[in-house]
C-alpha cells in the first residue's frame, strides 16, 4: 500500500496575501475593480459582468463575512476561501508577479454549505430525480467502515467506471510479473471516441500510456485495447477478486465499442438477446455476432442525446463493489495509484484538501457516476462512490459533482 507524504505549501508572499484580503471587499460591493484587476482580466470578465457576479454569490450565499485558508502553489498563484453567511465559497487566484501585483486570474472553485453535513448530502442525493446510489467508507486494515451509505447494494449502470476493472487486472499482472508497465503493444481494436481514436491504427503504445489515457481521459481507445491486450477473462475475474456482490449481472465486461453497437436500432434483436441470455448466451452472442459490435457500426448521434438502455446494456455495480474495488487498488494497486490522480475529478481547490486523491467517474445520457480514493492529511483513507441513473432524461452532471465534492470535502474534514 502506498502512503503519500502530506502536501507541502508555502506561505503566502505579503503581495498575493494582501490581494487577497481585498478580495473580500471586491465581493462585498461595486467599486474599486480597476485598481484591484488587470487590464488582461477585465477584457475577458467586464465591471459590470463581474459585478453581477459578485451580487449572484451574495444572493446564494448571503454577505461575506471574512477571509478563510489562504493556500499558495507558487509566489503568484493559489487558492483563497471567503466566508459568507450560508457558505464557503473557494476561488483561484492568481496575481502578477510584477508590482503592484494586479489581480489576472479568478474563478470560483466551489462553495461549501454552512453546516453542512454528510446527512444533508445524502438526502439531497436521495432527492434527485430518478434512482440514486452512494457509499461513504473509512478504508481501515480490517475493511470498509460504512459511514454513510443510500442504496448502496443495488446495482447501478457505472459507465466508464468499470474501466477501474482493466486498472486493477493490469495492476494485478503487473505485481505478478506477467506484464510490465514498460510493455509495448499496438493501439487497437479503437473506439469511436477520444483522442486515440484518431491516432494511427496499432501504433505502439506502452500498457502504462493506455492505463493513463483510460483513466485520466476514459480514452475509450485505450480500454479497449487493453481489455483485448489482457484478456477480457481476467478482467472479468477482477469481480470476483474485489468482492462484486452480482457478477452474474455485470459479467461479461463490455467493450466500449460491444455496448455502444449494441445500443444501436440496427442491433436491437441482439440486444434483446443480450438482455435476456444467460451469462453463456451473452459470452457466445458476443463471439458470434463479433462482426456487428465494432466501433464503426456506432452511430454517436443515435445515443448522444436520451437515455439508451441503461438498464440492461451497461456496466453494472453497487457503490459498496465499486469501493470494494477502490480498496483493492488501495492496497495492490502500486503504479496504478499515481495514474488514479492524474485527474482527480473535482476542483483543484477542493482536490488539495487531500495527500493523495484518485477519480475514476462515468458518464453517458442518463448514467453518472463518481469514484474517488482519498488520503486525508491525517493519512487516514476514505472512499466515496455515488451513482445516478434516469432512463427517460439526461441527469444534471454538474450538481452530481456538486454534491460528491461536498461528501469529499466533509470527509476530509474528518480526516484533518
Amino acid at each position: 500500500m502506498a502512503v503519500f507524504p502530506s502536501p507541502s505549501r508555502a506561505a503566502p508572499s505579503p503581495a498575493y496575501q494582501a490581494r487577497a484580503v481585498q478580495l473580500l471587499r471586491i465581493l462585498s460591493a461595486p467599486g474599486g475593480e480597476e485598481a484591484y484587476f488587470s487590464t488582461l482580466f477585465l477584457d475577458a470578465v467586464p465591471v459590470d459582468r463581474w459585478r453581477a457576479i459578485a451580487a449572484d454569490l451574495r444572493a446564494q450565499h448571503g454577505e461575506p463575512l471574512s477571509l478563510g485558508a489562504v493556500r499558495t502553489d507558487s509566489a503568484t498563484a493559489g487558492q483563497v476561501e471567503i466566508r459568507y453567511e450560508r457558505a464557503t465559497v473557494g476561488f483561484t487566484l492568481v496575481v502578477a508577479p510584477q508590482t503592484p501585483h494586479l489581480v489576472v486570474g479568478l474563478h470560483i472553485v466551489g462553495a461549501r454549505t454552512a453546516n453542512d453535513s454528510l446527512d444533508k448530502v445524502m438526502a439531497d442525493v436521495a432527492a434527485l430525480p430518478g434512482a440514486t446510489a452512494v457509499a461513504i467508507a473509512q478504508l481501515t486494515d480490517s475493511g470498509p467502515q460504512w459511514l454513510h451509505v443510500h442504496r448502496a447494494d443495488v446495482q447501478m449502470a457505472t459507465g466508464s467506471s468499470f474501466k477501474l476493472y482493466i486498472l486493477a487486472e493490469l495492476a494485478r499482472a503487473a505485481a505478478a510479473r506477467e506484464r510490465r508497465w514498460s510493455d509495448v503493444i499496438p493501439l487497437g481494436p479503437k473506439s469511436f471516441s477520444g483522442r486515440l481514436m484518431n491516432w494511427p491504427d496499432r501504433a505502439p503504445m506502452t500498457l502504462h500510456s493506455l492505463a493513463t489515457a483510460m483513466i485520466a481521459e476514459s480514452d475509450n481507445s485505450a480500454s479497449d485495447t487493453l481489455l483485448r491486450a489482457l484478456g477480457r477473462d481476467r478482467v472479468d475475474a477482477m469481480l470476483a477478486t474485489t468482492g462484486h456482490s452480482d457478477a452474474a449481472k455485470a459479467l461479461p465486461i463490455l467493450s466500449t465499442a460491444e455496448a455502444f453497437a449494441l445500443k444501436m436500432p440496427v442491433n436491437a434483436d441482439l440486444r434483446h438477446r443480450y438482455a435476456t441470455g444467460s451469462l453463456a448466451d451473452r459470452r457466445g452472442l458476443l463471439h458470434d455476432a463479433a462482426r456487428r459490435l465494432t466501433a464503426d457500426k456506432v452511430d454517436v448521434g443515435s445515443v448522444a442525446e436520451i437515455p439508451t438502455a441503461i438498464d440492461s446494456i451497461e456496466w453494472f455495480a453497487s457503490s459498496r463493489d465499486m469501493i470494494g474495488l477502490l480498496d483493492w487498488l488501495r492496497l495492490h494497486g502500486g503504479d496504478a495509484l499515481p495514474i488514479l490522480a492524474v485527474n482527480p475529478g473535482i476542483a483543484p481547490a477542493d482536490a488539495k484538501r487531500w495527500r493523495y486523491l484518485g477519480y475514476k467517474g462515468g458518464s453517458e445520457p442518463g448514467v453518472m457516476a463518481m469514484n474517488m480514493l482519498g488520503q486525508a492529511p491525517n493519512g487516514a483513507w476514505y472512499a466515496v462512490s455515488g451513482s445516478w441513473n434516469n432512463p427517460t432524461a439526461r441527469v444534471d452532471e454538474g450538481k452530481f459533482v456538486a454534491l460528491m465534492t461536498r461528501a469529499m470535502n466533509l470527509a476530509a474534514a474528518d480526516g484533518r
